[in-house]
């Protein structure tokens, strides 16, 4: 009972109360709606709405589902504990529709109360514009390396069509298009992305924006997408150490990878409040588990803070946030 207690007192002081009608599973959404702009035919469209759990109790999305065809929706991580974030994933079917579509899409949770939610999205799907392939895959680069990929640009029913510039907001893609084809009935163009070599790890999800000659209607987005993998990576990439009282220690394990073997020279937090087992000079090894402690304080509330990995092989040490909350 008093454990409970402690529980309803911690979640008011975190946010409003999931008893304080549905509105509480609104509150999780960082946008409820999305307007895709006007797209090619065939181009990968996707919009994530970003779901985070502000509560205590554990939060489960049990069903979603979409009012249109044209709109394909899927979850990610349909669990989500405390501070933990999840997505409903938003994918337009560009290869089978036209013109301009709409969607409501409904995400029922179950836990810790009924509530549902309803997202909105809308697209003009182009059917004179065409991306093949729908995507720039840039695949699994190495860190520090660059690459570069092809696709296709047409256009149909407009012999002066021009594509006069190649925009990006991503200062490590550029991209070029050069004509291939000029008719009466079609006009092509090959384009080519760049990624230079000092693109950060991590995946990459964006997309560079075709200038056109087509007015109202120029600009069309070409997404691209890939991982920049780094020589050391860590798992899970956020470390949740849980909810615990005042004094209460728990230890969690991380897990450290490189493409070769390595050491780690020292493992930091700026926060005493977590605890690493010294390094005892291991020979290197391609896999090491690192244990992290965390002893709570006295003071309630969330503790975030970040953890660094230093080793003998990545020249930008690793991070990653940990974070608790310590009830009243």
């Amino acid at each position: 009972m008093t454990r409970n207690c402690l529980s309803a007192l911690l979640l008011g002081l975190l946010t409003t109360g999931a008893a304080a009608g549905e509105n509480w599973a609104e509150k999780m959404f960082e946008a409820s709606r999305h307007d895709f702009g006007s797209v090619a035919r065939g181009a990968k469209t996707e919009f994530e709405f970003v779901v985070k759990n502000i509560y205590l109790e554990d939060v489960h999305i049990s069903d979603v589902r979409s009012s249109c065809g044209c709109t394909q929706v899927s979850i990610k991580s349909p669990t989500l504990k405390t501070y933990e974030t999840g997505a409903i994933v938003a994918s337009i079917n560009t290869p089978s529709f036209r013109g301009q579509k709409g969607a409501t899409i409904t995400v029922t949770f179950d836990r810790p109360q009924f509530a549902q939610v309803q997202l909105q999205t809308s697209v003009f799907i182009r059917s004179d514009v065409m991306l093949e392939p729908g995507v720039v895959a840039i695949g699994s680069v190495e860190q520090g390396l660059s690459s570069e990929r092809k696709i296709t640009v047409a256009r149909n029913g407009r012999s002066d069509w021009q594509i006069l510039e190649v925009r990006s907001a991503n200062p490590h893609l550029s991209g070029e298009a050069v004509q291939t084809q000029r008719d009466r009935f079609q006009v092509a163009y090959e384009l080519t992305v760049r990624l230079n070599g000092s693109a950060p790890a991590g995946y990459l999800r964006d997309h560079l924006v075709l200038v056109t000659n087509d007015g109202q209607s120029g600009e069309i987005p070409v997404p691209v997408e890939g991982v920049i993998q780094a020589p050391i990576t860590v798992s899970p990439p956020s470390l949740f150490m849980g909810v615990l009282q005042p004094g209460e220690k728990v230890t969690k394990q991380l897990v450290v990878r490189g493409k070769k073997p390595f050491r780690i020279t020292s493992v930091r937090c700026e926060d005493t409040s977590f605890e690493f087992a010294p390094s005892q000079g291991e020979e290197p090894k391609s896999l090491h588990l690192v244990p992290v402690t965390f002893v709570a304080g006295q003071s309630p509330g969330k503790v975030l803070k970040t953890i660094r990995i230093e080793t003998d092989l990545a020249e930008i040490p690793p991070e990653l946030p940990a974070y608790a909350v310590v009830s009243p």
